[in-house]
């Protein structure tokens, strides 16, 4: 047992640990405990652990867990969309909105006019409609919820097939597959056509007296070439109309304008096109290309929409208010720059839509008055990506600072910037670690620049 006396005490190492941490007591007594316990339980097994290795590592250990507390982060990476980042930003009226409903009252659910109890997200329903032109819309808490809620609504018990293409069983992020979201919802999975070709036959083959819908799934995160064909929506749509069928679609990312008009990067379909084109009812996310918060929003036919709500399940997936607020504000702006698009103020489609030469003015003022004697700093030419599963060929022109080193490894320089505050996230390739202007606010630069002289220091 005289290892066991190798144990650092668990109060004076917590009291020693605490001010290194900006986390609450409790928390650093928590982890220091367990710490102490797992490191009891391997002396116990005859491991061999100093009590200066074991202070250590539980010092280690602490600071890696406080970084792991949600905080900010710059996103030097020149992926617009970043999933591990949060995806898009909010713009200033969205987060000002958010922050004047999250700190007081309102009247989720509650009638001014009348005093009595009022209907949840009715002003944003007829809004997103409106932006849509479709005769009715919701929303949900994600994209996922919106599918798995859909099919609920539309598979019935004896009515439960489903008909997908096999070119369009995507997974979608985190292992997600289209297969298992319909298992969830209830749903029998019908795959026709090759993973190449799908005909309009085939879809009408498969027709059945138990077949509850046709659903398409937007290749948002690949995409197929060479030989290949499916037949146009509008072809769909007829078929499965002929049928009583309805014809959903999956979009994912939820473009509100012409991308390609932002961007030298490809057309992204919109739900608008989708809807003009035959679409039922279509499905995207609102916090990718529409810059919203996370959600899942449906628009299309009002019989639809109208059973979706109804459904049980509904209630399980619906927005707060702080989700409602956002994506309120979010539709809005889109509403109220109707005629110009790009006027709407929404993070991602200005970094869209940023010159490169701009880009390359801010990469200059950041590297002045930078030290110079330990490391190689240069201004390149890159390219950024939309992200998040979207768009997935699109590439387009950036600039970033290419850092080289010489005093430091390039993953000890990125780490340091990392755990800096703010966190500062790049990416490394060809033996440099890059920090691209397109995905980094304006205001952030100053920032940045701070944070490079504390890191080469």
């Amino acid at each position: 047992m005289s290892k066991l006396a190798a144990l650092p005490s668990v109060e004076k190492l917590a009291t020693a640990l605490a001010p290194q941490v900006s986390l609450p007591r409790p928390l650093v007594n928590l982890f220091v405990r367990r710490e102490i316990d797992h490191y009891r339980q391997l002396l116990l097994a005859d491991g061999e652990h100093t009590r200066e290795e074991i202070e250590n590592a539980t010092q280690k250990g602490l600071r890696e867990f406080a970084n792991s507390r949600l905080q900010s982060v710059i996103n030097a990476t020149g992926v617009l969309i970043h999933t591990n980042l949060g995806r898009s930003p909010l713009g200033p009226r969205a987060a000002s909105a958010l922050q004047e409903i999250a700190t007081g009252y309102s009247n989720l659910e509650f009638d001014l006019p009348s005093g009595a109890r009022g209907k949840r997200a009715g002003y944003l329903e007829t809004a997103l409609a409106c932006l849509l032109e479709t005769p009715a819309a919701t929303a949900v808490n994600n994209c996922a919820a919106a599918l798995v809620l859909t099919l609920r609504t539309l598979v019935a018990e004896g009515k439960n097939e489903v008909i997908v293409s096999r070119s369009e069983l995507v997974e979608i992020g985190g292992g997600f597959r289209i297969p298992e979201i319909l298992e969830t919802s209830g749903a029998k999975l019908v795959e026709v056509g090759a993973t190449n070709k799908t005909h309009l036959h085939d879809y009408e083959k498969a027709i059945t007296p138990q077949t509850a819908l046709i659903l398409k799934v937007h290749r948002s995160n690949f995409y197929i070439d060479g030989f290949i064909g499916e037949p146009e929506i509008p072809e769909i749509a007829k078929l499965a109309h002929e049928h009583g069928l309805p014809l959903v679609e999956d979009l994912g990312s939820g473009a509100m304008m012409n991308t390609d008009e932002l961007a030298p990067i490809e057309h992204e379909p919109t739900p608008q096109e989708c809807l003009k084109r035959g679409i039922d009812l279509v499905i995207f996310s609102g916090d990718k290309l529409l810059g919203g918060p996370q959600s899942g929003i449906i628009g299309g036919r009002a019989d639809l929409i109208a059973e979706i709500k109804k459904e049980p399940f509904f209630r399980a997936v619906r927005c707060d208010k702080l989700i409602l607020t956002t994506l309120q504000e979010s539709i809005d702006q889109y509403l109220e720059t109707k005629a110009d698009p790009t006027q709407a103020d929404v993070p991602v489609l200005k970094f869209l839509r940023t010159p490169s030469d701009k880009l390359r003015a801010r990469a200059e003022e950041i590297l002045a008055n930078l030290p110079s004697e330990n490391i190689s700093i240069t201004i390149e030419d890159t390219l950024a990506r939309p992200g998040g599963g979207t768009m997935p060929r699109s590439e387009f022109p950036s600039i970033a600072l290419k850092l080289v080193p010489k005093n430091q490894s390039i993953s000890k320089l990125a780490k340091t910037l990392r755990l800096g505050s703010p966190a500062i996230v790049g990416y490394t390739t060809d033996d440099a670690l890059f920090l691209d202007l397109r995905t980094i606010f304006p205001e952030s630069d100053r920032a940045v620049q701070q944070a490079l002289k504390s890191a080469l220091s």
